[in-house]
């Protein structure tokens, strides 16, 4: 995958990510009040550059460990 999509990939999700947890986990706390409402938008501004950076500095280790997974499930006996 080239540089620009994985780039363009983390944008996408980690907007939706922050967008949905942000809310949930908002509404968990303060519950569905206009509090909520009024809270949310800042709350996911916040969020929303957090989750990108992370991203950029998780994906390269999930990517290692999940080739290391898969590599040690192929290497058990009887794996597929």
């Amino acid at each position: 995958m080239d540089k620009r999509t994985i780039l363009i990939s983390q944008l996408v999700m980690t907007f939706m990510m922050a967008f949905s947890m942000s809310a949930i986990m908002l509404l968990i706390a303060v519950g569905p009040t206009a509090a909520w409402l009024q809270i949310w938008p800042k709350q996911f501004l916040i969020a929303w550059p957090i989750a990108f950076v992370m991203t950029l500095v998780t994906w390269p280790l999930s990517q290692k460990l999940t080739r290391l997974i898969l590599s040690l499930a192929a290497a058990r006996p009887g794996a597929r």
